[in-house]
């Protein structure tokens, strides 16, 4: 029977050529050895057992473990693996958790590169280190949800963008980018480029910083009694200068949404192939807890995205913080599910939720603008984009 089993384990590990004809037993203390010597050391295959248990049944040479081979680690799961000098270098296990296949540790635990499969069939490849995700890969869920980029101790930190002159640039201003305390700064929109991405986050940059601004946001109007009074000058002047132009609206907790929908509409312009407009939600804890809670907020911002959407025909972005959708949004799933989303987060890591731009830093820098000014990316390429403007804009 134990003949049979040692046979068995080999073949398990993907041993070969094995043969009973091949095997010797040498016993030391409690520790039993049968399997091919060579000068006096393990050498070929061979399976050493402490007492009745089997600890290793595979290859050896010079009398260390080396080749393939099953053994079991400290929390008693089956290892099928590579040892290389008397070192598990890499194998797979299976537990009440899954099954891990992938580079090792000497004690079992997963380190390097490696495989991992729930019994929910949730799939994550890349790379680990002491037994956590750690590094970059990709997960997939049995929905078909994919995040890849950084992790860090199990947790997903979000694609790290490196910014090259390939991707999608855009702006968004409000009168701070015109006047400063009493001083007052008009916009040269003749050399408006992007000269820095600001230094409020760690950023990887490919090449000089000097790209063209594809897109620009302007506020329009706050609540129901604030306007902006540069937007409609910075409206002509971007689109005449080739810009695709956005109107956004700064949301209040104190008026009524409707009222701030057609307050928005009637001092802003849409112009065919404008970019969607948007609505900026930004209320602290008190203000959300002072109108009524989130789900009164909830239903405020879906008024207010329902009107303006109906009046221009195209759906609204959602502007929100990183911290707002940690917080808030997970009490509105058909926000996040129905409409795109332009966050701020000023992380090196892009955002993990469905957005369409990324609020990247707020004080970068602009020639031909004086003032500090926020930098936006577009979440793809050239090709994304052009299918957005066709889908999204303004008809």
């Amino acid at each position: 029977m134990k003949a049979f089993l040692f046979i068995l384990l080999l073949a398990l590990a993907g041993c070969r050529d094995v043969t009973p004809d091949s095997r010797v037993v040498a016993t030391k203390g409690n520790m039993t050895y049968r399997g091919s010597m060579k000068n006096g050391k393990y050498d070929g295959y061979g399976q050493l057992s402490i007492g009745d248990s089997v600890v290793y049944a595979g290859q050896w040479r010079n009398g260390m473990r080396w080749g393939k081979g099953v053994s079991h680690d400290s929390l008693h799961h089956r290892i099928v693996g590579t040892w290389r000098a008397d070192t598990l270098v890499s194998g797979q296990w299976t537990d009440s958790t899954g099954t891990y296949s992938g580079e090792m540790n000497r004690d079992a635990i997963a380190q390097g590169h490696g495989t991992f499969t729930d019994p929910q069939r949730n799939l994550y490849i890349g790379d680990w280190r002491d037994g956590m995700r750690y590094g970059f890969g990709f997960d997939l869920t049995r929905k078909k949800h994919i995040r890849v980029g950084e992790w860090r101790a199990d947790r997903y930190l979000g694609e790290r963008l490196e910014y090259t002159a390939d991707r999608i640039y855009g702006i968004d201003l409000s009168r701070f980018q015109h006047d400063v305390g009493k001083r007052h700064y008009p916009i040269d929109w003749s050399r408006v480029r992007i000269s820095h991405l600001g230094n409020i986050s760690r950023k990887r940059v490919n090449g000089k910083v000097d790209y063209p601004v594809s897109f620009c946001y302007i506020k329009s109007t706050e609540g129901t009694s604030l306007r902006n009074r540069y937007y409609h000058s910075d409206c002509t002047s971007a689109r005449a200068r080739g810009i695709k132009v956005g109107a956004y609206h700064f949301f209040s907790t104190r008026t009524p949404a409707s009222a701030q929908a057609r307050f928005f509409i009637a001092n802003s312009t849409f112009h065919k192939g404008d970019l969607p407009p948007v609505l900026d939600v930004e209320p602290t804890h008190d203000q959300i807890k002072a109108m009524g809670g989130t789900e009164v907020m909830f239903r405020a911002v879906r008024t207010w995205l329902r009107i303006v959407g109906a009046h221009t025909g195209t759906k609204p972005v959602l502007y929100v913080s990183q911290t707002f959708v940690n917080r808030y949004l997970p009490s509105a799933p058909d926000l996040k599910r129905d409409y795109n989303i332009w966050i701020a987060r000023y992380g090196e890591y892009k955002p993990d939720v469905h957005l369409v731009y990324w609020q990247l830093c707020p004080d970068g820098r602009v020639s031909g603008i004086k003032p500090e000014v926020d930098i936006n990316v577009f979440n793809g390429y050239k090709g994304e984009y052009r299918d957005f403007l066709a889908r999204e804009c303004i008809k």
